[in-house]
């Protein structure tokens, strides 16, 4: 059994306009909800063999801190420029090629691709996936090659502002 963590970057700062999309760093309360939310993982004996994430600041930083409150070696994330950006079919060929050694990955990325991913994977309702927002599906597979459309099933939904997680 194959299970994935899908994780939306922490909240992004606006404030400087003369950065581009992909330079945007994290505010003040992504920089405090990304580490409640790798703490809330680690209680919950939720952390992966694998990470792999956009290279997009605010994307790499919040990855950065999960693996960091995961005692997880920084240097072992997989940053994947498909990822930015992302299509639901691109984000899919990204999972698709996940090393077959690991059976618990966690992807960190961006939205609308992310929420779409979810929606395209398992049987979700979610209509948006929240910055900082996890969500956790498996698939009864042992190759990640085999993951394709509506064959998971969500496991884990979890926000900063949630008070009562799904499982």
């Amino acid at each position: 059994m194959k299970k994935l963590l899908i994780i939306r970057h922490a909240k992004s700062d606006w404030s400087m306009p003369g950065l581009t999309d992909f330079d945007r760093t994290l505010n003040s309360r992504g920089l405090r909800n990304a580490p409640e939310m790798a703490i809330r993982l680690k209680e919950r004996g939720l952390i992966p063999e694998a990470v792999v994430a956009s290279p997009a600041v605010r994307a790499r930083t919040t990855a950065e801190i999960f693996c960091t409150a995961w005692d997880y070696a920084v240097s072992d994330i997989l940053f994947k420029d498909e990822i930015y950006e992302a299509s639901p079919s691109a984000l899919l060929r990204v999972i698709n090629e996940l090393d077959d050694r690991y059976d618990s990955v966690a992807l960190f990325g961006h939205n609308p691709g992310l929420t779409e991913i979810i929606v395209d994977l398992c049987n979700s309702d979610l209509y948006n996936l929240p910055t900082c927002g996890v969500v956790q599906i498996a698939f009864p597979f042992e190759s990640w090659a085999m993951v394709s459309r509506q064959t998971g099933e969500q496991l884990l939904f979890d926000y900063p502002k949630n008070e009562e997680p799904e499982f």
